[in-house]
């Protein structure tokens, strides 16, 4: 019956588990470890251990157990991992699939610590990349080849928004023989028809839109059975990237109202966006929900919304940018992103200062650039004080 259920529906009740207390709110346990009634019950859990059987909460939990089979019917995986943050789930599914000699073909436009694994920690390993323009089928047919081990992208870039054709490259992959690894933090659960359009493994910060409310890191790897199981689980419970069980809550808390909160920030975002394009203390106004997003007609077809994130690049460079977060008085300063509360962040210098100069230019990190996670707060108000503040 799960299966039949709106992504909404599946938020609030998939993968509930009640003890025999009967209680509403899913049941936090907190356990490192789990008794047995006898010597021969703990060898047989070792050596096989049922689904509602647990061992060590780095093997798995309760609480964990009942946000990974929630997030997975939201998704339309067979299964999932969670993760101690987004970056375990990002590290986790490369590493648990890749050794020395393997080949991967990635995105340039990565987050800074996504950049960073591809760039700095794989090549480490033994581990060859090959950087293409996402955006670029051409550059993926050319790059993929046999012998290529997996693919890996964002299917909408941060911070620049720029949207990889998910179906189309998977299907590139699939005739190497490749396995396809998406990290979809920003299309969100509730817009993401990933698994469907082809990808092997999805990944999600869930302290993003999961959580929606800044209180806990959290990550989540989700794909086939076979794979989180036999090759993913192996990995993140032997290195220790596992998820705890009151974070495991946190999340579960988090997806009763992500449909609602993402719907509403993606309709806000809109209006914001709509507003903003043309103003004058403006170069551009990057927004797929915008028929002028170079993209949007795949944004359309492979989201069915714009989603809710906005980035906008302010003349004047480094100085327009911040006299225009300075004088902001609703919007925060920060750089999480998928937040009750609106975030804005200058991405060339926190999350992807970092970067060489011309890396930041190829890839659109102009000093002006501005990133906007849109929030909850009222598109009036929002609108409002943006326009104030470009008017400073």
């Amino acid at each position: 019956m799960t299966n039949e259920w709106h992504k909404s529906t599946k938020g609030v009740h998939a993968g509930t588990k009640r003890s025999q207390y009967g209680e509403v709110s899913e049941s936090i346990f907190m356990t490192q470890g789990f008794v047995y009634d006898t010597a021969a019950q703990a060898e047989a859990r070792f050596e096989s251990a049922g689904p509602d059987e647990f061992i060590y909460a780095r093997y798995g939990n309760p609480t964990v157990a009942m946000f990974q089979e929630r997030i997975a019917a939201l998704e339309g995986a067979e299964d999932a991992f969670a993760t101690a943050s987004g970056m375990a789930a990002v590290n986790g599914a490369l590493m648990s699939l890749l050794k020395a000699g393997d080949h991967v073909v990635s995105a340039r436009a990565l987050f800074g610590s996504c950049l960073y694994i591809a760039e700095e920690i794989l090549p480490r390993f033994g581990v060859e990349v090959t950087f293409v323009d996402g955006g670029n089928l051409e550059e993926w047919e050319a790059a993929i080849r046999p012998g290529t081990r997996a693919v890996f992208f964002e299917s909408l870039s941060n911070p620049t928004l720029e949207i990889v054709n998910i179906e189309a490259v998977s299907k590139l992959a699939r005739a190497q023989g490749a396995l396809v690894v998406c990290d979809n933090v920003f299309a969100t659960p509730v817009y993401s028809n990933a698994i469907a359009q082809g990808v092997d493994l999805v990944i999600y910060s869930a302290t993003k839109h999961i959580d929606g409310q800044g209180r806990a890191l959290g990550g989540v790897i989700l794909g086939s059975r076979e794979m989180i199981r036999k090759t993913v689980e192996p990995y993140m419970k032997h290195t220790g990237g596992s998820m705890s069980p009151f974070t495991a809550w946190i999340m579960l808390k988090g997806l009763e109202t992500m449909a609602l909160r993402v719907g509403a920030q993606t309709a806000s975002a809109l209006k914001i966006a709509q507003r903003l394009e043309g103003h004058e203390a403006l170069s551009k106004v990057i927004y797929p929900g915008l028929a002028s997003h170079p993209q949007h007609d795949l944004a359309t077809a492979q989201m069915g919304a714009g989603g809710t994130m906005i980035a906008i690049e302010v003349k004047g460079g480094k100085d327009g940018a911040y006299r225009f977060l300075d004088a902001c008085k609703i919007g925060i300063i920060s750089n999480n992103l998928g937040d009750a509360k609106t975030i804005l962040t200058p991405p060339a210098f926190t999350t992807h200062q970092r970067l060489p100069l011309d890396q930041k230019a190829a890839l659109g990190i102009t000093p002006g650039l501005v990133r906007i996670s849109v929030g909850l707060e009222s598109d009036e108000d929002l609108i409002a004080d943006f326009l104030q503040a470009l008017d400073n």
